[in-house]
């Protein structure tokens, strides 16, 4: 089977292998899409903390089942499943507190261990969520819905406070859908003008500069060094920060403004049993990702096309289609 293989920076090399045998215990899959996360882009441009090389990417996976095990999970063979991309150890500190999305051992698929770009993969019945009316390109973005419902539930946002999400990648459109269903009156600052236009198109106002308006709860999705510090700076007293995205270094803030405003400062890492939620949202119709999708790629092409996607003026998420002569 062909296999897409980040080698190094910048460089994605093609090999074929044969295709995996099913594990005890798990099921195996044939991937069908696989969605290009701002991990994969960090990825390749060399700035993903706790990443090495080579590596397989792609962890937002839209799967169907090939062979399963008897399970207590309810995955059958043909079923059409979103992959939960964290494998947990279930013993650590974090694990016993019923928070695998932080385990102490984490592995994530396609990050701290090869992912999705290939046409097979076994994978732990417990991490399959199916559905029987979702698209394969639905399916593919559960996990990154999953990262902003995760972020809202972090935040603890209440009905009818105000919120704002700076970045309108799909990290932060996720967090804008969650908000959004929590009730909060939700704003969001954006730079670039084809994602802003995207993101009013949506039904949510959003700005290209702070207005001096601060809010209750501030959620970062940017993964800039810059914004996430001068996210500080929008929390109101009393409020809230999360930083949703994720940087390799540093960064600082003001202390004498923080304690004045008797902020507080939140993590959010992953998404932790939020995926049979999600699905039901979607399949009734109260999340709509269709949109998002703006590009396309082929997992033959994908060594050759990827690089461009960074250039797109008007890139949401990219999806990557696995083929039958791929196998």
């Amino acid at each position: 089977m062909r296999e897409i293989v980040l080698q190094q920076p910048g460089e994605f090399i093609e090999r074929h292998v044969p295709p995996p045998a099913r594990k005890e215990g798990e099921a195996l899959v044939g991937i069908r899409r696989i969605g290009v996360c701002g991990t994969d882009l960090h990825a390749f441009a060399g700035r993903q903390p706790f990443f090495s090389y080579p590596r397989v990417l792609g962890h937002e996976l839209g799967v169907e089942v090939l062979d399963a095990p008897a399970n207590d999970f309810g995955i059958r063979a043909g079923d059409r499943c979103a992959v939960e991309p964290y494998l947990s150890c279930g013993e650590c500190h974090s694990c016993r507190l019923g928070k695998p999305n932080c385990c102490e051992k984490l592995q994530v698929l396609g990050v701290h261990t090869d992912g999705g770009m290939r046409p097979f993969l076994s994978v732990p019945v417990r991490l399959l969520h199916k559905s029987g009316a979702l698209t394969l390109d639905q399916l593919a973005l559960v996990e990154t819905l999953g990262i902003g419902a995760h972020a809202v539930a972090r935040g603890s946002l209440r009905s009818g406070e105000e919120t704002l999400v700076v970045g309108a990648g799909p990290i932060g459109l996720a967090t804008m859908q969650f908000a959004r269903a929590a009730g909060g009156r939700v704003r969001c600052l954006e730079l670039s003008d084809a994602r802003r236009a995207f993101v009013e198109g949506l039904g949510f106002e959003c700005l290209d500069a702070w207005d001096q308006r601060r809010a209750d709860m501030v959620f970062d999705a940017t993964g800039n060094p810059r914004a996430m510090e001068a996210s500080f700076d929008y929390v109101a007293f009393g409020g809230r920060l999360v930083l949703v995205g994720l940087v390799q270094g540093r960064i600082s803030f003001d202390d004498p403004q923080f304690h004045r405003r008797e902020a507080t400062l939140l993590a959010s890492r992953n998404s932790c049993g939020d995926f049979p939620r999600i699905i039901r949202m979607i399949e009734s119709g109260e999340i709509d990702t269709a949109p998002w999708i703006t590009d396309r790629l082929t997992l033959a092409g994908t060594p050759r096309g990827f690089a461009g996607l960074r250039e797109r003026p008007n890139l949401v998420k990219a999806m990557i289609e696995v083929e039958e002569r791929d196998e």
